[in-house]
């Protein structure tokens, strides 16, 4: 089995709540929010609490979500940005966890692709510089939206090449691969040891400049030709983790453990389809 489970799906769920809903829905993983692991440490327990919890739910975490606004920046943002990277990647080794997200930073002002791709390179060398002190690699999940910087496989997969250091990858997400845009040629040529983690999610029928988080739906309920998507990567020989991510405040009302089972359970057909 492949299937993580992405706390943003959970919303208002806390942190050992995501923990046991992935246990009885039959995940083997979960991608933890940093929100809802500051939250879990704030009440008082402990790293070492957690990882008792992980271990006696017998589910692994798979990464820490979200490093935000990543790659662009003044240089004093750009050493806020390192820092808290430590903070994950602390937080990360103490739970055997073995990836941190990254996303990239929004355009600010129009800029050119080439500088654009520089400069994602740049910081994401000092990304990984940071996080193989501690053993961690660094998932570069490119976001569809117009505004964001990186929204396109193909840029971002020409940012984590040149930044040419195999401790950084790429998280592909359905509904970003989608939204932005990306064409079927990038992934029909990718590299499948550069994917990290593939996140599922579909998304309803609306143009896509008019697409947000809160229109993602279940796999299956949208849009999105995730069968095509899934068949593509696992004939390239993608063989990592499959995490549901949707930020669907309307299922933020459901029971957690409900939604979590619908969700493994379409992730499940899409993979045997493509089996």
């Amino acid at each position: 089995m492949r299937f993580g489970l992405n706390g943003a799906t959970t919303g208002k769920a806390d942190l050992l709540l995501d923990i046991r809903v992935a246990a009885e829905a039959g995940y083997q993983f979960l991608e933890i929010r940093d929100t809802k692991l500051e939250g879990y440490l704030q009440e008082g327990r402990t790293i070492r609490d957690l990882v008792r919890s992980f271990e006696e739910a017998g589910v692994r975490p798979l990464s820490i979500n979200a490093l935000e606004r990543s790659t662009l920046g003044t240089p004093a943002e750009q050493e806020a940005t390192l820092a808290r990277l430590r903070t994950l990647c602390g937080w990360a080794e103490s739970l055997d966890c073995p990836y941190v997200v990254a996303v990239p930073s929004p355009l600010e002002a129009p800029m050119a692709r080439q500088e654009i791709v520089s400069r994602t390179a740049e910081a994401l060398r000092r990304m990984a510089g940071v996080a193989e002190e501690y053993g961690i690699k660094v998932g570069f999940e490119f976001l569809g939206f117009s505004t964001c910087s990186v929204n396109t496989l193909e840029l971002a997969e020409e940012a984590v090449d040149r930044a040419g250091d195999p401790s950084v990858g790429l998280v592909i997400d359905a509904f970003h691969f989608y939204v932005g845009g990306s064409s079927w040629n990038a992934l029909e040529a990718l590299d499948p040891r550069k994917v990290f983690i593939v996140h599922l999610d579909d998304a309803e029928d609306l143009p896509r400049d008019l697409l947000t988080d809160a229109h993602r739906v279940l796999p299956g309920d949208g849009v999105i030709p995730l069968r095509e998507l899934v068949g593509r990567l696992e004939a390239r020989g993608y063989r990592g983790p499959y995490s549901i991510e949707l930020f669907r405040p309307e299922y933020w009302e459901w029971d957690p453990l409900d939604l979590a089972v619908k969700a493994r359970e379409r992730m499940e057909q899409l993979l045997a389809v493509t089996a």
